[in-house]
C-alpha cells in the first residue's frame, strides 16, 4: 500500500487509482507525431508503480527506450461522479510534482499493432512522485514553470498555462467517465521535450512553489 505525505503536515494519505492524461501540451503531441486531441486521453497507471523523490528508477530489461515525463499532479479529497466545475474543483485536494517513466519502444508497438500501452506505463518504479502541498496552503495560478533536467541539462521547460486541457477541466472530464475517490492522484500530462534516459542519469523536476523532485535511473 502506497501512501504520499502532505506538506507540513503530520498525516499521509493512502493512494488509490492514478489516472493519467497524455497529449496535454501541443508542442508533445506533435514531437510525438501525434494528433492535438479535442479531448482528454486517458490511461491508468496503478499504485504499485510508485516510488518517491530521492528514489531509483529501474530500467527493465525488457525495454531498450525508457524516456521522462515530467508533470503536475492533483491529489483527490473527496470522491465525486460526473461533477460539474464547481465540484470538480473542491475534489482537488493538492497539487504535487511527478514522472511518468515510459517505456517509449514499447508504446509505439502497441500503437502500431492497436494494442493497450499498459506495458509501457505500468512497469515498477514507473511513476517517481513528489510530496503534495495542499490547496488551502498553495493557490496554484498556471503561471508556474514546470522544468526537467537529466544531468544537469535542462530538457522540458514550460509554463503550466500552456496545458490544452486545465486542471478542472481534467477532473470533470475523468469523472465523467468513472469514480474518482480520496487518495486518487491525476497526473495530467507532459510539455515538449521528452527522451531517452539510461542507467546512471540523474534526474532533476521543479515546478516552482510546489515541488521538488531527484531520482536516479539504475
Amino acid at each position: 500500500m502506497k501512501t504520499v505525505k502532505i506538506r507540513n503536515r503530520k498525516e499521509e494519505i493512502v493512494v488509490g487509482k492514478m489516472i493519467c492524461v497524455g497529449r496535454n501540451y501541443a508542442d508533445h503531441a506533435k514531437e510525438l507525431g501525434n494528433e492535438v486531441p479535442n479531448k482528454p486521453v486517458v490511461f491508468i497507471k496503478p499504485s504499485s508503480s510508485i516510488i518517491y523523490t530521492g528514489g531509483k528508477v529501474i530500467h527493465p530489461k525488457f525495454s531498450n527506450n525508457l524516456h521522462h515525463e515530467v508533470e503536475l499532479l492533483l491529489l483527490i479529497g473527496k470522491t465525486i461522479k460526473d461533477a460539474d466545475d464547481k465540484l470538480s474543483e473542491e475534489a482537488i485536494a493538492g497539487y504535487g510534482l511527478g514522472l511518468d517513466m515510459t517505456l517509449r519502444d514499447l508504446q509505439n508497438e502497441a500503437r502500431t499493432k492497436g494494442d493497450p500501452w499498459t506495458i509501457s506505463k505500468c512497469f515498477d518504479t514507473s511513476a517517481v512522485i513528489s510530496d503534495f502541498v495542499l490547496k488551502s496552503d498553495y493557490r496554484l495560478t498556471l503561471n508556474e514553470e514546470i522544468t526537467l533536467s537529466v544531468n544537469g541539462n535542462i530538457r522540458q521547460k514550460e509554463k503550466l498555462n500552456l496545458m490544452l486541457f486545465k486542471p478542472i477541466q481534467i477532473v470533470k472530464y475523468i469523472s465523467s467517465l468513472l469514480t474518482l475517490e480520496e487518495g486518487d492522484i491525476i497526473f495530467t500530462g507532459t510539455p515538449a521535450g521528452v527522451g531517452k534516459v539510461v542507467p546512471g542519469d540523474k534526474l532533476h523536476a521543479e515546478i516552482e512553489g510546489i515541488a521538488k523532485l531527484d531520482c536516479e535511473v539504475v
